[in-house]
C-alpha cells in the first residue's frame, strides 16, 4: 500500500509541474457563438469542467456576484493565438521605447502590467478608435465588429495559465496545498459621484478577475485606498505608487503583479564571489553567483543567452551581448528574435557567473510613451472612453499612467513586482446658458446679409451705430 501511494504522489506531482499542458481541437470545429461575453443571452460552454477562481467563496448569495470561470484553452484559436502574440509583440515594443531613456541607469518594466489594463478598456472604448487600440495592443488583424470579445476570451486564457488554474484544480482534487508564485490583480477606483457600467463591470470581472471599489478622488483617502491595494497584492513591495489624484479624476484603472519564486537548479551561495562589474560609469563591485555543469545555452554571433527555471515553469532569459551596449540589445528584440533564441537553446557544458541584482524602476511619464506606440486613448479632443465606463453622459480621457516596477535576483530565485495606475479624466457637459439681457444704450454694429447659393450668408451692408 505504502507503494502505491508513492506512486500515486509522484504522479500527481508530475500533474502539477506540467503547466500550461491543454487538449486542443481542430479549429474548424470551434463554435464563434462562444466567443460572446458571458453577459449575453448565451453563455460560455466548455469542454471541460470550469475551473473556480480562488477569489471564489462559495456562496450562492444573489447580492454577491462571482465572477465567471476563466476559459481554459482547450482549442486552438488563431484570434486568441494573434491577441496573446500581440501582448509579447507590444512587450517588446513598449520596452524598446523606454529603453531609450535610462542612459546608463538601471531598467525593470512590467509591459503585461500595462497590456492588461488597455486590453481591458476596449470594452469601454468608442468603436470609431478601437481599431488603433487594437494596433497599439498588438491585435490589428483581429475583426474590429467584436473585438473586445476576442480580447476578452484571450486574456482569460492567458490568466488560466499564468495563475495555472489545472494546478489548483488538481491540488484541491488530491488535497495538496498549492502556491502560484504568480499573482495577477487588475481593479477599477471609480468616483462616488458616478457610476460604472454595469456591462463593462461584469466584463472586467469574469475576463480579467478584476473588482470595482468607490472611492472619493477629491479626498486623501483616495491615494490610501489605491495606495493599500498596490501594497496588499505586491506584498508589500510597492506602497506609494501614487501621492495625489487630480479633481478631474473620474476613475483609475490598475493593475499589480507580484511573482516570486525560486530556481529549479539554486545557485550554492558558498560558491558566490565577489568581483569587478564593468558598467558604463565605471568599475564596480558585485557579487557573482556561479554555476558549472549542462544549462540551456544559446550563442550566435550577437549575442551569448543563457535560460534560467523556476520549480513551478517558466524561466528568465539572461542576454549577454557581444557588442554593443545592453540598451541597444533590448531595443532591437522583437518577438521572433525571442522566439529564435528560446528554441535555439540546448543543453549545453559551461560555467555561469551572474551577479547578484536588486532594480527599482519608476515611470511617471508612461502616458507619453504609449501615446507614441499608437494608444488612442489619451486624446482628451478625441473622448474615446465617453459611453463605454460610466452611466453618465462626461467626455471621458485617460490622462496619465504610471508603472513602479521592482525585480530582486539572488542565489535562491526571484521576485518581481510591478504596480500601473491609469487615471481618467472626465469634463462635466456645458452647462445650459443663462438667460442673457442685451441693452443697446451705447454704440454698436451691424451686418445686413442676404442668401445666395454660392455664397450662403452674403454680407451686404456693415455698419455701426453711434448715434441713432
Amino acid at each position: 500500500m505504502r507503494k502505491a501511494a508513492l506512486i500515486l504522489s509522484i504522479i500527481v506531482l508530475c500533474v502539477l509541474l506540467a503547466t500550461g499542458c491543454s487538449r486542443y481541437v481542430d479549429e474548424d470545429s470551434y463554435n464563434a457563438d462562444a466567443m460572446q461575453p458571458v453577459i449575453s443571452e448565451e453563455p460560455l460552454t466548455f469542454t471541460e469542467e470550469p475551473i473556480e477562481d480562488e477569489s471564489s467563496n462559495g456562496s450562492n448569495e444573489p447580492c454577491t456576484p462571482q465572477p465567471a470561470a476563466l476559459i481554459p484553452p482547450t482549442y486552438s484559436d488563431s484570434r486568441t493565438r494573434a491577441a496573446a502574440h500581440g501582448a509579447n509583440d507590444f512587450a517588446f515594443r513598449l520596452s524598446a521605447a523606454l529603453a531609450q531613456n535610462i542612459e546608463y541607469e538601471n531598467l525593470v518594466v512590467s509591459p503585461f502590467s500595462v497590456w492588461l489594463p488597455l486590453a481591458a478598456l476596449i470594452n469601454a472604448t468608442d468603436m470609431a478608435y478601437r481599431p488603433a487600440l487594437l494596433e497599439a495592443l498588438g491585435a490589428a488583424g483581429i475583426n474590429i465588429d467584436d473585438a473586445n470579445s476576442h480580447i476578452n476570451h484571450a486574456a482569460s486564457r492567458m490568466l488560466f495559465n499564468l495563475t495555472n488554474q489545472d494546478g489548483r484544480r488538481y491540488a484541491r482534487e488530491f488535497g495538496f496545498e498549492y502556491h502560484n508564485p504568480l499573482q495577477i490583480a487588475n481593479a477599477v477606483f471609480i468616483d462616488n459621484d458616478t457610476h460604472i457600467r454595469q456591462d463593462f463591470a461584469q466584463a472586467f470581472m469574469d475576463y480579467y478577475r478584476g473588482t470595482v471599489m468607490n472611492v472619493d478622488f477629491s479626498s486623501p483617502d483616495a491615494v490610501h485606498t489605491v495606495n493599500t491595494w498596490a501594497s496588499y497584492h505586491t506584498n508589500g513591495l510597492i506602497t506609494n505608487i501614487v501621492q495625489d489624484f487630480n479633481p478631474n479624476t473620474v476613475a483609475a484603472i490598475a493593475n499589480a503583479i507580484y511573482f516570486a519564486d525560486r530556481w529549479s537548479w539554486e545557485f550554492n551561495p558558498d560558491y558566490t564571489t565577489q568581483g569587478i562589474f564593468y558598467s558604463p560609469i565605471g568599475e564596480l563591485e558585485a557579487y557573482f553567483m556561479q554555476r558549472e555543469g549542462d544549462q540551456l545555452y544559446y550563442e550566435d554571433d550577437y549575442i551569448q543567452a543563457i535560460h534560467l527555471s523556476f520549480r513551478t515553469g517558466g524561466g528568465m532569459q539572461i542576454l549577454l551581448p557581444k557588442s554593443g551596449c545592453a540598451v541597444e540589445l533590448l531595443s532591437s528584440m522583437t518577438m521572433e528574435r525571442f522566439g529564435e533564441i528560446m528554441t535555439g537553446s540546448q543543453l549545453s557544458d559551461g560555467k555561469l557567473l551572474l551577479p547578484r541584482f536588486s532594480i527599482e524602476s519608476r515611470f511617471n511619464d508612461l502616458a507619453d510613451t504609449l501615446t507614441a506606440l499608437g494608444v488612442p486613448l489619451f486624446d482628451k479632443a478625441a473622448e474615446p472612453l465617453t459611453g463605454g465606463l460610466i452611466y453618465e453622459d462626461i467626455p471621458l480621457w485617460l490622462s496619465g499612467a504610471v508603472q513602479m516596477a521592482v525585480i530582486e535576483v539572488d542565489e535562491q530565485g526571484t521576485t518581481a513586482a510591478a504596480v500601473t495606475i491609469m487615471d481618467i479624466f472626465g469634463a462635466a457637459p456645458a452647462l445650459p446658458a443663462e438667460p442673457f439681457v442685451m441693452i443697446c444704450n451705447r454704440p454698436f454694429v451691424f451686418i445686413l446679409y442676404g442668401f445666395t447659393n454660392d455664397g450662403g450668408r452674403q454680407v451686404l451692408f456693415t455698419g455701426v451705430v453711434n448715434q441713432p
